[in-house]
């Protein structure tokens, strides 16, 4: 049960990140945000109703034609989660196992270089564990406002 709720969470990811890159190839730079959900992704910005529903059906058509790097985001809140895992555990662990001496200047490098780390590692960690381009009978249901400039795309099919 749990497994297909992840899939789920995974397939709305996916189209939710493509239906970003969508709208951002059609209008360019803006200030857009969203958070999936078992049933569809909720998405912030200043965009119309009908836009946000095009762009979606759109990313779910181009997903389905092989345009998998749509469900990976170069803005997505996993790499942030995976650099501060990662520049925590990279200070965390030279200040434990390190010398007094330049421990601070030691743990600052050591956190700088997990978040190098971390640009490669949050592309793998989207592809293979947090988005699924591969939808199934996942099908965009319909957008409705919530309020002011928060939509809620509703997806059916994500859990099948």
């Amino acid at each position: 049960m749990l497994a297909r709720f992840a899939e789920a969470l995974r397939r709305n990811h996916a189209l939710e990140h493509a239906t970003v890159a969508v709208l951002l190839a059609k209008h360019g730079p803006m200030r857009v945000a969203g958070r999936a959900s078992l049933n569809g992704f909720l998405l912030y910005g200043d965009v119309d109703t009908e836009e946000i529903t095009a762009c979606a059906q759109e990313a779910l058509r181009r997903l389905r034609a092989g345009e998998a790097s749509l469900a990976v985001s170069p803005h997505c809140g996993t790499n942030i989660a995976v650099a501060g895992a990662l520049a925590a555990a990279a200070a965390t662990a030279t200040v434990a196992l390190g010398r007094p001496q330049g421990r601070f200047a030691n743990a600052f490098m050591a956190a700088m270089l997990g978040v190098v780390a971390a640009q490669p590692l949050g592309h793998l960690v989207q592809e293979h564990l947090t988005t699924s381009p591969r939808l199934g009978p996942l099908e965009v249901v319909e957008t409705r406002e919530i309020a002011g400039n928060l939509r809620k795309v509703h997806t059916r099919g994500a859990l099948d």
